[in-house]
């Protein structure tokens, strides 16, 4: 396994051009996506890229381009302006996909409010009483425990089913090159955050009519049972959107 430190994450423009194109030339050929991607891989995300991309948090989103280099599948970070174009930068934060050291920790916080009502008369009787239970109310992308396991189990299983048949009906045109991520999913305004891990998941699609593979990420703070928020509080977020067949980066009709 490949471990990242302080002077490692950033890879220059260039070199994402060429470890793009890898990528892309690599997606007809099945043997070597499955040498590439173990399917109980993640991504870290680690402080560093993190604090790199901390100076692009008010833009709304950031793409994500797959990449091969030194061997290894990557994921690269650009941010997004406002009207979709690629900010330039001489380098770009970095991740390689790795196996897991440890055990991940998915949590999901919620806390419901019993709200009484009672009704007194002009002459102080009561004539009504009753109780409600007020639903947590989330103001970030949270995606449910349940169906972020879901996706990931599905992948687990069925990942390599899935690159092998898009591999065998489309020679791989089918298969993701890049994913757009709301800026929000990687939670870069949020205190005492450490690093976040990436995981691939597969998710079946309604307006295409079959599986998709997303990211999902699943942050780690300091301590996320401390944090003060007062509804509903996860470390597991949105679905990441795959191009193909969601492409809409201007003037990326090429790689990178």
């Amino acid at each position: 396994m490949t471990t990242l430190n302080i002077v490692d994450y950033l890879l220059p423009v260039e070199e994402c051009r060429i470890a793009a194109d890898e990528w892309s030339l690599c997606r007809s050929n099945y043997s070597k996506i499955k040498e590439l991607i173990p399917t109980t891989y993640v991504f870290t995300i680690s402080d560093g890229p993190l604090e790199w991309m901390k100076s692009f948090r008010d833009y709304p989103e950031f793409c994500t381009t797959m990449g091969i280099w030194k061997n290894q599948l990557i994921l690269i970070f650009y941010p997004l302006n406002e009207k979709g174009d690629r900010i330039d930068q001489k380098e770009y934060p970095y991740c390689v996909l790795s196996e897991l050291v440890s055990d991940i920790k998915l949590q999901e916080v919620q806390e419901y409010t019993i709200v009484k009502n009672t009704i007194l008369s002009k002459g102080l009787e009561k004539i009504e009483k009753n109780a409600d239970m007020a639903f947590p109310i989330s103001n970030k992308p949270i995606l449910e425990q349940d169906k972020a396991i879901e996706a990931i189990e599905s992948w687990r299983e069925s990942g390599m089913d899935w690159f092998y048949k898009e591999c065998n009906e489309s020679k791989g045109i089918g298969i993701f090159k890049r994913f757009y991520v709301p800026t929000a999913d990687l939670c870069l305004s949020d205190e005492g955050l450490k690093e976040i891990k990436c995981s691939f998941g597969l998710k079946y699609n309604e307006i295409y009519g079959k599986m998709l593979v997303t990211l999902i990420f699943i942050s780690f703070r300091e301590n996320l049972q401390n944090a003060e928020r007062a509804q509903m509080m996860s470390n597991t977020y949105d679905w990441a959107k795959p191009c193909p067949p969601i492409c809409r980066i201007p003037g990326l009709d090429g790689e990178f």
